[in-house]
């Protein structure tokens, strides 16, 4: 491959930064999914799930990066396919909670409060909006989609978190049993933008 110094630099910490998303979203994940079922808060098992997927686009963007440092040339075929798959998975995150939100809301279901739910969520509105601002500048810089895909779902990351904090926090203070509910339409709408986004390649906002 004939890159630059630059070019590789940029790849290098777009590699770094799909790493720590990896690692901080497993853990993020797991917590979120276990507190969500423990306390039967569909939101909160969302935003897990939402942790999940963000892992599957990070890794879809490390292995083309890895793979493009070790002398690979850029497949834009691939990246058509990553992008799409990204946005299969926003999509499936959507029809999920509203699925969700709409049983609870009909079956009447009350949810507990989580101050576990309420600590990570309140942690990740903190990491996730530097950590996207982080790969959108790269993201540019490197002239990648696939990049730009992978900064964007943490962006939803970052709006799940306040979306989710918000709802969980409500509830604990007023019992709003129907917090919770809308709390899940709003990431799923949030979600289906981005899934759009990512099929149609238009991932590239303004971020500086």
């Amino acid at each position: 491959m004939t890159s630059t110094t630059p070019s590789r630099s940029l790849a290098r910490r777009a590699v770094g930064l799909a790493w720590f998303t990896i690692s901080y979203n497993l853990i993020e994940g797991v917590i979120a999914i276990a507190a969500g079922v423990v306390a039967g808060a569909v939101s909160l098992i969302g935003f897990g799930i939402d942790s999940g997927i963000e892992v599957a686009a990070a890794t879809v963007v490390l292995v083309r990066l890895t793979a493009e440092l070790r002398g690979g040339e850029p497949d834009e075929g691939k990246e058509k396919v990553a992008l799409r798959f990204i946005a299969v998975t926003f999509f499936l995150l959507a029809g999920y909670l509203v699925f969700e939100g709409v049983r609870s809301l009909v079956l009447g279901e009350t949810p507990d409060t989580s101050p576990v739910g309420i600590a990570l969520t309140g942690a990740s509105i903190v990491i996730m909006p530097v950590l996207a601002w982080f790969k959108f500048r790269v993201g540019r810089a490197m002239g990648s989609k696939l990049v730009l895909a992978d900064a964007a779902e943490t962006r939803l990351c970052a709006w799940l978190s306040v979306s989710t904090f918000a709802g969980l926090v409500l509830y604990a203070l007023v019992g709003w049993t129907w917090l919770d509910a809308v709390a899940g339409f709003v990431i799923a709408i949030f979600a289906a933008m981005e899934g759009r986004e990512a099929w149609e390649g238009e991932l590239v906002h303004e971020h500086d």
